[in-house]
């Protein structure tokens, strides 16, 4: 898909990835970007940067992306693009002596912002979608969705299930011309990176946010399902899947180490 004339929203587009993805899609040609956050004065900042739009958005409220998705198409047109790229750093804690957690909360946020915004997305869009012949999704997602994420139960969790949930839209809506990729880097250098313990996600160092933008576009400008900035993560997937046994005791050893590092600081 090239996004050249096409209308396109972007969810967390106030900072990091998100703003990326929003400026490199005025880039490459969009008629009109759509710049979705909570922060709304920074969404407005963002827009009017790239001659573009912006709403204020909590992306774990269904009726909030559904007015999104509404204002959208009835001020600047079908949305050919819907990137779901919001997503929190809570929960990270390397100390923690359950991984079930004290309490829901931050289960429950981050299952809204890293799972049912997706879900929200797909259940609006994809009538608008069938009825006009075909559209595109671009789930931010993380290699944590497809490895783990050592210190962070709730995040990791979350991202594997945004992975199945793409999954399952591109297969169940392949027929109906509807494509998906999701974007699944390790460290990226934004300030959610810059706010949560360090970890295995920068051991192949932090990508600029920038870049990881320019490879979601080339990606879907390839229609391609999986897009790794990282490209280790495709081995390290392998590994996985090769000796489940040795890959959860080497990340283990990740996680002992990681503690040893809070407990002498």
């Amino acid at each position: 898909m090239q996004v050249t004339g096409k209308v396109v929203v972007v969810t967390g587009g106030a900072n990091g990835i998100g703003q990326a993805l929003c400026e490199t899609f005025h880039q490459a040609g969009a008629a009109k970007v759509v710049v979705v956050d909570l922060d709304g004065e920074r969404a407005t900042a963002v827009a009017e940067s790239i001659g573009g739009a912006a709403f204020r958005c909590d992306v774990g409220k269904e009726k909030d992306i559904q007015h999104v998705i509404e204002l959208t198409e009835r001020h600047y047109g079908p949305i050919a693009l819907f990137c779901s790229n919001a997503g929190i750093g809570g929960g990270f804690d390397p100390m923690s002596p359950n991984a079930g957690g004290t309490s829901d909360e931050p289960w429950a946020r981050s299952w809204a912002i890293h799972v049912m915004a997706h879900v929200y997305a797909a259940r609006h869009l994809i009538p608008l979608y069938k009825a006009r012949g075909g559209g595109y999704f671009l789930n931010t997602i993380s290699a944590a969705g497809l490895l783990s994420q050592v210190g962070s139960p709730a995040y990791s969790t979350t991202k594997h299930a945004a992975v199945g949930f793409a999954e399952n839209l591109a297969i169940s809506h392949r027929a109906d011309n509807i494509k998906v990729s999701i974007l699944c880097p390790q460290g990226v250098d934004t300030n959610m990176l810059k706010n949560i313990p360090k970890g295995p996600q920068s051991n192949d160092g932090n990508l600029s946010p920038e870049q990881v933008a320019q490879d979601a576009l080339a990606g879907i400008e390839a229609e391609t399902f999986l897009i790794l900035p990282h490209k280790q993560v495709i081995d390290y997937m392998r590994k996985k899947t090769e000796n489940y046994d040795r890959w959860i005791g080497g990340m283990a050893k990740i996680q002992a180490k990681m503690r040893e590092t809070f407990r002498t600081k």
